[in-house]
This record gives structure tokens, C-alpha cells and sequence, in this order.
């Protein structure tokens, strides 16, 4: 408990905040290859923009998670934030071994 008497949950240290600097970065490559797609469609239609985008930005973060963690499902899962099976079934999913 605090002086104040809220009780403070324990802090997990592996947990970090983003880097709200990186973050954007992140974000702002996503917006631009998003835009840039957009501006390559020549008015041609399209649809399902969201599946194309997760298909394209899953797999490369599904395989550096892997590498992170030398392999490991389980520690890949958990630093991605899900559970084994969901990992696996992305896996599987993106044809990635």
C-alpha cells in the first residue's frame, strides 16, 4: 500500500513503455507505405486493407520475436503478447517454421 492507502500493483520488469519517439516512427512508416499504396492504385479499386496490412506486417514481427527469443514459442508468445497456440496458428498461418 501507498501513504495514501491505493494499493500499488507490482511492476513487471521486463515490461517497458514504449519509446513514444519510436513508436511514432513506427507509426509514421506504416502511414506512409499506406499512403504510397494508395497513391500506386492509379484509381484502380480495392478493399480489405486491413488483412493486406496485417499480412504484411505479421510475419516480419512473428520472425524477429522468434529470433529475440532464440526460438522459444513460448517466450515469443509471451513477448508478443498471446498465448502459444495463437502463436502457433499465426505461424502456420504466414508459412513461417
Amino acid at each position: 500500500m501507498t501513504q495514501w492507502g491505493k494499493r500499488q500493483e507490482p511492476q513487471d520488469p521486463h515490461r517497458q513503455e514504449p519509446d513514444t519517439k519510436k513508436s511514432k516512427l513506427l507509426r509514421e512508416c506504416v502511414r506512409e507505405a499506406v499512403e504510397d499504396y494508395f497513391a500506386h492504385l492509379d484509381g484502380h479499386p480495392t478493399s480489405d486493407l486491413y488483412r493486406m496490412v496485417l499480412d504484411e506486417v505479421e510475419p516480419p514481427l512473428l520472425e524477429i520475436a522468434l529470433r529475440q527469443t532464440r526460438g522459444n514459442y513460448s517466450r515469443a508468445a509471451e513477448l508478443l503478447g498471446m498465448n502459444r497456440a495463437t502463436l502457433r496458428k499465426k505461424l502456420k498461418q504466414h508459412e513461417i517454421d
